[in-house]
C-alpha cells in the first residue's frame, strides 16, 4: 500500500478520507506501474494473465492515461503526462489497429477522453504531424463495428474528442450521434439501461451508460436534460447499493474494475444531477475506494490492481480479463475533476441513503440497511445458467458460487435425474414499494412464477410451480460454519448470518459445501431446502443480516399473505404460466 496523507475524522467522520487521499491514491497506482512502461512510452505491459484481445499492453496504457488525465485535469502535476505524451507519439505506429468489434475501440475511448481532458498541457503540444497521426488512429473507431451494448459509447467519446479538435468532424459528429441513438433504445425507466438487447443490467449502467454521455455533454457544452435527469434518477436507487463500510454490490460482470463504481455518483455531482448531498457522494465515493485498499488483496505486493475482488479470483473474470483490465476502476476518479472547494469536498461526510428502492424498469428492488446492501432480481440477465446474472439476489457482503458447485440463491423443480436446472429466460413481472419499508418484485421463468418481498434484511421468496412438483429452494452462501442447532443457518467469522426457513411445500432442509467458495472466501456453506408442491407452492424465508428477530408467517390460499411481526399485513397475486 502506497502512503495516505492522515485521517480527517472532522471533515469526514465516516471514511476519515479526503480529496488529499483520492489524489495520494492515484499518485500510488500510477507510480506502481509505471516499471512497465515500454521504452518508447506507448505500452504498459503488467505481469499476469493475458486477455483474449492481446492488447494487454495497450490497454495498461489507455487506463492508466485516463487516470493520470483526471489527475493532472484536477490540477494534479502536468509531469504525470509527460510519459504519456512520449507514448502517444510512438503508439500509432506501435497500438492494435480499431478493427471490428476489437479491444482498440474499447481503450480508443479511454485516450479520447484523457486527451480532451489535458487538451492544453499534451495535445496542443505534439506536432502537428503526431497530432495528424494520432488523430488518425483514433479515427479508426469512427468507421468500425463497435459491439452492440454499452461499446457504441467507444466511437461516440472519440467523436467527441475528434469533432472538438475539428479533426475528422463529419464522421464524428456522426459517431456521436449514432452512438447516442443506439442506446436509446435500451432505456427501460428508473434511471436504468440495459447493456444490449439482452436485459443485462449491471454496474455498466454506472461506469459506461450514464458516465460517457454526461461527460459528452459536460466537455462540448452541449448539455441537455435527458441524461441528467436519468442519471438523478439512476442515483437514487444506485446509491442504496454501497453498504456503510463501503462494499459495493458483487453482481454482474467486470467487478474486478471495483471502485470505477464511484464514478456515476461523482458524475452526477460534476453535472448537476444527483439526489445526493455533496457528503453524501463523497462519503459513498470514498468509502468504496477505500474499502478495496484497505483489502491488501486488492494490490499486489508492488501496489498493482489485482484480477478478482479482494485478491485474485478466476470465477470474478471473463475471457475478456486480462492484467490491465482493472486500471478501468481509474473511472472512479472522475471526482477529481470537481475543484478542490466544490462542496463534496468540503462539506462534512453524510451517510448514503438507506431503506428500499423498487425499479420496475429493470425489474429490481434494492435496499441499504446500513451493513449491507442486496438487490433482488427479478429482471437482469447477461444469458442464461451465469452465476453473476442469474441468481435471486445479491449482496455487498457476498459472492455467488461458481459453475460446477451448488447454486446460492436459486430456485427450480428438480429433474428426474436429481439435477437443478437453470433459471431460464427471465420475464419481469413487476417491482414496487408498499408502507414505505416494504418492497417486492415479481418474474416468472420456465413455468416458475417467482415473487420476492423484502422489509429490513428479510426476505420471503414464493414461487408457484405445476402442483406435484420437486422443488428445491437454497440461499444465501457464506464462508463459515452452521450454526448448532439451526440446520439452516449458517455464521460467518464477522458475524454476517444466512438463515433459511420453510413456510410453505418444503419438508427437508440441508446445508451444502460449495468447494470453490465465492470472492468472499471458501468454501462456502449454502442452506438447502427441498420438498414436493403438492398444491404448487413453495415458500421460505431467507435472511441474511447480523442478527435474525422474529419473522413474518405466511398463508398460502389462492394469493400469498405475509403477516409481520408488528402486525403489518400484505397479499399478493402469483401468476401460474408465462406469456
Amino acid at each position: 500500500m502506497f502512503p495516505l496523507p492522515p485521517e480527517d475524522r472532522s471533515l469526514s467522520p465516516h471514511t476519515g478520507w479526503t480529496r488529499a487521499h483520492w489524489e495520494a491514491a492515484a499518485d500510488g497506482l500510477l507510480a506502481a506501474v509505471e516499471p512497465y512502461r515500454s521504452a518508447d512510452g506507448a505500452v504498459i505491459t503488467l505481469p499476469g494473465r493475458e486477455s483474449w484481445s492481446r492488447c494487454d499492453g495497450l490497454e495498461g496504457f489507455a487506463r492508466t492515461f485516463l487516470l493520470a488525465a483526471f489527475r493532472v485535469a484536477g490540477g494534479g502535476p502536468p509531469e504525470l503526462l509527460e510519459p504519456y505524451a512520449r507514448g502517444f507519439r510512438s503508439g500509432p505506429d506501435v497500438w492494435q489497429p480499431i478493427t471490428d468489434r476489437t479491444q482498440p475501440m474499447v481503450e480508443a475511448a479511454s485516450m479520447a477522453l484523457g486527451l480532451w481532458l489535458t487538451r492544453a498541457h499534451l495535445w496542443d503540444r505534439l506536432t502537428a504531424t503526431d497530432q495528424e497521426r494520432l488523430a488518425g488512429y483514433l479515427a479508426g473507431a469512427l468507421r468500425h463495428e463497435p459491439v452492440d451494448n454499452n461499446w457504441w459509447l467507444f466511437p461516440a467519446m472519440a467523436g467527441g474528442f475528434l469533432s472538438a479538435i475539428r479533426r475528422h468532424r463529419k464522421d464524428a459528429d456522426a459517431a456521436v450521434e449514432r452512438g447516442l441513438a443506439r442506446i436509446e433504445a435500451w432505456y427501460t425507466g428508473d434511471g436504468w439501461y440495459s447493456d444490449g438487447d439482452n436485459r443485462s443490467f449491471d454496474h455498466y449502467n454506472g461506469w459506461a451508460m450514464h458516465l460517457y454521455p454526461a461527460l459528452l455533454g459536460h466537455l462540448s457544452g452541449t448539455a441537455g436534460p435527458r441524461y441528467r435527469d436519468r442519471l438523478r434518477e439512476f442515483l437514487a436507487g444506485y446509491a442504496r447499493t454501497f453498504d456503510a463500510g463501503g462494499g459495493m454490490l458483487y453482481h454482474g460482470r467486470s467487478v474486478t474494475y471495483r471502485f470505477a463504481s464511484a464514478a456515476a455518483l461523482f458524475t452526477g455531482a460534476l453535472v448537476d444531477a444527483t439526489p445526493l448531498t455533496p457528503g453524501q457522494t463523497r462519503c459513498v465515493a470514498s468509502g468504496v475506494l477505500r474499502h478495496f485498499l484497505d483489502r491488501g488483496g486488492a494490490l499486489s505486493a508492488e501496489g498493482l490492481l489485482t484480477l478478482g475482488w479482494y485478491g485474485p479470483h478466476e470465477p470474478s473474470l471473463q475471457p475478456y480479463s486480462g492484467s490491465a483490465s482493472p486500471y478501468w476502476a481509474a473511472k472512479g476518479f472522475v471526482g477529481l475533476l470537481l475543484p478542490a472547494d466544490h462542496p463534496v469536498w468540503t462539506s462534512v461526510e453524510e451517510p448514503g441513503p438507506t431503506g428500499v428502492a423498487a425499479l420496475p424498469g429493470p425489474g429490481l428492488v434494492v435496499e441499504h440497511t446500513g451493513g449491507l446492501a442486496r438487490l433482488l432480481n427479478h429482471g437482469s440477465q447477461h444469458h442464461p445458467g451465469d452465476p453473476l446474472y442469474d441468481r435471486y439476489a445479491y449482496s455487498t457482503r457476498t459472492g455467488p458460487t461458481a459453475d460446477g458447485d451448488v447454486p446460492d440463491n436459486h430456485f427450480g423443480v428438480v429433474q428426474a435425474d436429481g439435477t437443478l436446472p437453470e433459471r431460464g429466460v427471465i420475464v419481469p413481472r413487476g417491482a414496487g414499494t408498499l408502507d414505505g419499508d416494504v418492497a417486492w418484485a415479481a418474474s416468472a421463468s420456465d413455468g416458475v412464477a417467482s415473487l420476492s418481498v423484502l422489509r429490513n434484511g428479510v426476505e420471503v421468496r414464493a414461487h408457484r410451480v405445476a402442483p406435484g412438483s420437486n422443488v428445491r429452494q437454497t440461499g444465501w452462501a457464506l464462508p463459515g460454519t452452521a450454526e448448532p442447532g439451526a440446520a439452516v443457518t449458517i455464521r460467518a467469522d464477522d458475524g454476517l448470518i444466512s438463515h433459511l426457513t420453510a413456510r410453505h411445500g418444503y419438508t427437508g432442509a440441508t446445508i451444502v459445501e460449495a468447494g470453490q467458495g465465492t470472492a468472499f472466501g471458501g468454501p462456502a456453506l449454502v442452506p438447502v431446502l427441498d420438498g414436493v408442491a403438492e398444491d404448487g407452492w413453495a415458500v421460505s424465508i431467507a435472511v441474511l443480516a447480523d442478527e435474525i428477530g422474529p419473522l413474518p408467517t405466511v398463508e398460502i390460499a389462492e394469493d400469498v399473505t405475509v403477516t409481520w411481526p408488528d402486525g403489518l399485513t400484505h397479499t399478493f397475486a402469483v401468476p401460474i404460466t408465462v406469456p
